[in-house]
């Protein structure tokens, strides 16, 4: 039996890598603090649940749901996110709802790349944006992101032979694996950049809450308020604890969004009507619970630097996401996979080895902070214990 040659690149990920790991280190007899993953163990909030719960006994909720009836979700997506950011947005054209947001970042290159063309991706940057370029038969040309330049790309660095091949780029902001926010300022250069050479410009946004200080973080749309190249993806995955439900959405340049649409049409309908009565709610109601979520991974991160300090690992403090982006110390920096394996084989923590994000990820470790306080503290101890071997 043959299979297509796309599917080589998809064989291996970071997660089903440590999820192998974790495996045969609970099998071994070890008690698993599991820090790999970045889904978050806080509780959906009641107000949303009790739509959701009254939406199971309406009938009329219980069929397929075409594009035309999801209109008050994308009502309310307009009108959450006009709010937020400034951008007006139509919900019949710049708005499109999706299985969560991963969804459209592996979809979207099917609607923009024909094969052998080139895709910008952050190196390091989340796996699902390499899945997506590869289904599509694309290359990917990954920009480096180091720590000297805030995490930010250089974009006068990509060759002009890729360019010539290139038909998008990925940004995301704050961003996973590293923690970084980009300025509205980079995020206009950016614009300025795809505009110039005839590129998407993509921006991936799960965490646009998960922000510590008081500044919060752009939309690409405020750099491009004309939508003239712009696609930006949102979940309730984060803000809201909704990783389960899998809901998000696209929005931005309406040819882009019906391109989307147009692959989407192909693949799937939409999920359950009633769990975008949820999401309505989610984004319409109160928002004092996305507020103490916040509050409570601002507890977690202080918690678990703060240990790792006392115990002799200098990691940086991040201001936003829910994870630690931390420099491995030697002789570690040379290998991630090689401790991440022995970490949790050795003391039942797991954590995310940097290189399975990238290669400018090696030498890095990504903690996801989804413990309370005390079990992070407890990882922290476990964790410079094994340095000490």
């Amino acid at each position: 039996m043959q299979f297509a040659t796309r599917l080589r690149p998809l064989q291996s990920n970071v997660f089903a890598d440590m999820d192998q790991a974790k495996a045969r280190a609970r099998a071994a007899g070890q008690e698993i603090i599991d820090l790999s993953l970045g889904s978050s163990d806080l509780p959906v909030e009641q107000r949303i649940l009790d739509v959701i719960s009254q939406s199971l006994a309406d009938p009329t909720t219980h069929g397929y749901l075409l594009f035309h009836g999801t209109r008050p979700f994308r009502e309310a997506v307009a009108k959450w996110h006009t709010q937020r950011y400034g951008v007006p947005l139509d919900p019949e054209t710049e708005v499109l709802p999706l299985i969560g947001s991963q969804e459209g970042t592996a979809h979207l290159p099917l609607a923009v790349l024909n094969p052998g063309d080139f895709a910008l991706l952050l190196d390091p940057g989340y796996p699902s944006h390499a899945g997506g370029v590869y289904l599509a038969s694309g290359q990917i040309y990954p920009m480096p992101i180091l720590a000297a330049n805030g995490f930010l790309p250089i974009l006068a660095d990509v060759p002009p032979a890729v360019l010539q091949q290139a038909r998008m780029m990925v940004l995301s902001y704050p961003h996973n694996p590293t923690t970084a926010i980009a300025p509205l300022s980079f995020f206009q250069e950016a614009v300025a950049f795809c505009q110039q050479h005839n590129l998407v410009l993509v921006h991936d946004f799960p965490y646009a809450d998960m922000v510590f200080g008081e500044t919060k973080p752009p939309s690409i749309l405020q750099a491009d308020p004309d939508k003239s190249v712009s696609i930006e993806f949102f979940t309730l995955s984060k803000s809201y604890n909704m990783g389960g439900f899998r809901i998000g959405y696209a929005v931005g340049n309406a040819d882009l969004i019906r391109a989307l649409r147009q692959v989407k049409a192909a693949i799937d309908f939409n999920q359950y009507r009633g769990i975008l009565n949820g999401a309505i709610a989610a984004l319409t109601g109160p928002q004092d619970n996305v507020a103490r979520s916040v509050k409570i991974f601002r507890e977690r991160r202080d918690a678990f630097v703060q240990t790792l300090s006392r115990l002799g690992w200098e990691v940086p403090v991040p201001n936003a996401t829910m994870y630690i982006w931390a420099k491995l110390p030697t002789p570690w920096d040379q290998d991630s996979m090689q401790f991440s394996r022995q970490l949790v084989e050795a003391t039942g923590v797991a954590v995310a080895p940097g290189a399975g994000f990238g290669k400018s990820g090696e030498g890095y470790v990504r903690f996801a902070l989804v413990h309370d306080p005390h079990i992070l503290t407890t990882a922290a101890e476990k964790i410079a214990q094994f340095l000490k071997v």
